[in-house]
């Protein structure tokens, strides 16, 4: 018999997973400061003696190809705090990893840079 519960803690979404006595939580981690060598196969072979990984992500430029240097991994762990005391400050390639829990992306915020609204730029109530 499975039970599943979906907890919600700050930003920080968690899914508990029961399957008999034992207990894995479904959860998303951030990874930062991954060296440009890294990709996704990588990133799940540094996360899987931790647990059963799902997904993992190295995020790229959109116009290069290049990383930029963070990920995602999800995973289910039976203790999400011993997977990220044992990779984070793991040393990849010189750099020190940083790992935490992955925030929900917040919903009310409008993405990345400004832009113009038009091909003069300012305001749209102008009269010329």
């Amino acid at each position: 018999m499975m039970a599943q519960r979906l907890g919600r803690i700050g930003n920080v979404t968690r899914q508990d997973v029961r399957r008999g006595e034992d207990a894995y939580m479904y959860v998303k981690l951030f990874v930062g400061n991954l060296p440009w060598s890294v990709g996704d196969v990588e990133l799940e072979n540094i996360f899987s003696p931790h647990g059963q990984v799902q997904s993992a992500r190295v995020i790229t430029d959109r116009d290069t190809g290049r990383s930029r240097g963070f990920g995602f991994v999800e995973m289910e762990t039976s203790d999400v705090t011993a997977v990220i005391n044992a990779v984070n400050g793991r040393e990849e390639d010189g750099r020190q990893l940083r790992v935490n829990e992955a925030e929900d992306k917040r919903r009310d915020s409008f993405g990345g840079g400004g832009g113009r609204r038009d091909s003069r730029g300012g305001s749209r109530n102008r009269s010329y």
